[in-house]
């Protein structure tokens, strides 16, 4: 059970309890679920019950103990507990591993993508003249369609054809390569579409950044990207001469060499005999629950049109993965077993995760570092 699933499985239990009459309120359109904090209970955690209290009325304890009943046979969960004022705590069955490591090699690159965001407004550019102003994009320009960003080898932030701005300028190709706004906002277009918006230009929302340039010629598209996307919009780009240093220090040197050493592990797995195959749980708690939470990431990132949680999400996921990786293959004369199977499964998806969050800010994810 990914996180996704246990919020509708949530969501279900609320809508249960307004239809048994158990609950007079209206059924809210998604449920939050968020890691168990340290220190906590279980693995995950809802304030749904605390949210609900005050429009049922009747206390945050009474309403979590009539969720917990309806959760108490969930597929799943082997634990629900309440906590605190009123607050939710699940405990997943072991075999929940297995299923979310089933669904992102299924879903391949485009785990976590949904249709939560479906209708979403356009998202739009500014003219060029204002992409100097600090804390913000001015009027439109149009720009062509989003398939002229977004494209198949179309880089992040570059229109293929660009039409005459209402700035009374005609923009170039070139205009379009040196704004962080148009960066952020060409990624914030990739990440609607993932999520199922009809992410387009023309509408009324501007996404608010702080000016930045972009230098690919530099830099090199990956670390002129991740300069200008790994901040939050109201933070200054990262100095660019740190992010091509091949050492732990640099967070995107860690992404991408994370993702090479599942490359290395599933050949070495391959000469030693065997190949990926969830069959035995794994103990990798941190690993397992970034691999859960990347659904909520990538939709929280695209409902705040901010792509810098996905690339901290990324973070995270490479220093879990690269903490685990040394007990994926066997070790002296140790004989591949299922467990070696499952671990080198779980570091697959894991691979997998980072190819499509990198592949989501425009950024490469090579085998071999």
């Amino acid at each position: 059970m990914t996180p996704a699933d246990l919020s509708l499985t949530v969501l279900h239990a609320v809508r249960r309890a307004v239809d048994d009459g158990a609950l007079r309120v209206d059924v809210p359109p998604v449920v939050k679920v968020e890691r168990a904090r340290p220190g906590g209970v279980g693995e995950y955690a809802s304030n749904i019950a605390l949210t609900l209290a005050r429009p049922a009325g009747r206390t945050a304890l009474d309403v979590a103990g009539i969720l917990r009943e309806r959760l108490r046979d969930a597929p799943g969960l082997r634990g629900v507990e309440i906590t605190g004022p009123g607050f939710l705590n699940f405990t997943l069955r072991r075999e929940a591993g297995a299923e979310l490591v089933r669904a992102i090699r299924e879903a391949g690159s485009a785990y976590g993508s949904s249709t939560a965001l479906a209708g979403t407004a356009p998202v739009r550019f500014a003219g060029p003249g204002d992409l100097a102003r600090p804390g913000g994009l001015g009027e439109q320009s149009d720009v062509g369609e989003p398939s002229d960003l977004s494209g198949p080898g179309a880089p992040a932030g570059t229109a293929r054809t660009a039409r005459t701005a209402r700035t009374a300028r005609t923009l170039r190709p070139a205009d379009l390569t040196e704004s962080r706004a148009l960066i952020v906002t060409a990624t914030v277009v990739r990440l609607l579409r993932g999520q199922g918006a009809d992410a387009g230009f023309g509408g009324d929302e501007r996404v608010h950044v702080r000016p930045g340039e972009y230098r690919p010629e530099v830099l090199g598209v990956d670390a002129a990207r991740w300069a200008l996307l790994r901040p939050a919009p109201q933070d200054r780009p990262l100095d660019g001469a740190p992010l091509l240093v091949q050492h732990e220090r640099n967070p995107l040197f860690r992404v991408r060499y994370a993702h090479s050493r599942v490359r290395r592990l599933l050949a070495n797995a391959a000469r030693l005999g065997f190949g990926p195959a969830y069959e035995t749980p794994v103990d990798a708690p941190e690993l397992l629950g970034l691999l859960g939470d990347h659904p909520r990431v990538l939709l929280a990132a695209a409902r705040h049109r901010a792509p810098d949680r996905v690339a901290r999400h990324l973070e995270a996921t490479a220093d879990a993965l690269l903490a685990f990786q040394h007990t994926v293959l066997p070790l002296g004369d140790e004989k591949p077993s299922a467990a070696h199977r499952s671990r080198l499964a779980l570091a697959e998806a894991a691979g997998t995760v980072l190819a499509g969050g990198l592949s989501v800010l425009g950024i490469s994810a090579p085998d071999r570092i």
